[in-house]
């Protein structure tokens, strides 16, 4: 059995939800009020099975304006998130503005946190697969990451950690039967572009 069913191009895969999988939902289920996103790095191999734990997952977001970023700011604040750059929107709006990544985890923990990365047209890679993504589904939780083939190559080429290869591994063996060459080629383009 190989792990995931594709229904109308989302891939579905077959298992539970986990602590780990809520943690994100729950912030998603507020930011996709604001902002499309992208689930990327170290939670697209967890989220196919991998087994491995993680500190953080990196969600890209689109910058926001000022007001906008408030009312997300105090939505995540009313479901019991918090920011480890600040205790208001005036204090982090900053870190968005100049797109530096901040970090929000549940009140009174550290870990797991959800590591957010706004991006922009500027930002050539990210806002490639960004604007390519890939619907990923886990029992009701639906959310987007980056096509198959460019998360892989992404991590062998850009990233190259120990856990980023053996993420590759896991990512070439678990969709061996639906990977594409061609994308490979077309991607491995635009992502050795970011070396330059």
């Amino acid at each position: 059995m190989k792990g995931y069913d594709i229904v109308d191009n989302v891939i579905v895969v077959n298992r539970e939800l986990t602590e780990l999988d809520i943690i994100l939902k729950d912030f998603l289920d507020i930011l996709n009020k604001y902002s499309r996103h992208l689930v990327v790095s170290g939670f697209v191999s967890i989220a196919t099975g991998r087994t491995r734990g993680t500190e953080d997952i990196d969600v890209l977001a689109m910058i926001m304006n000022k007001e906008i970023f408030e009312k997300f700011f105090k939505e995540l604040d009313k479901i019991g998130f918090w920011c480890y750059q600040g205790d208001n929107a005036d204090e982090i709006y900053p870190y968005i503005k100049e797109m530096k990544n901040i970090r929000f985890a549940r009140k009174d923990e550290m870990f797991p946190n959800i590591e957010f990365i706004p991006i922009n047209e500027l930002k050539k890679t990210k806002y490639f697969e960004f604007t390519h993504p890939q619907k990923i589904r886990i029992k009701n939780f639906e959310f987007n990451i980056p096509p198959i083939e460019f998360e892989i190559l992404y991590k062998e080429i850009i990233l190259k950690g120990k856990k980023d290869i053996e993420d590759a591994k896991h990512l070439r063996t678990f969709f061996s039967n639906i990977i594409n060459n061609k994308k490979f080629k077309d991607y491995e383009t635009i992502i050795r572009g970011e070396l330059k």
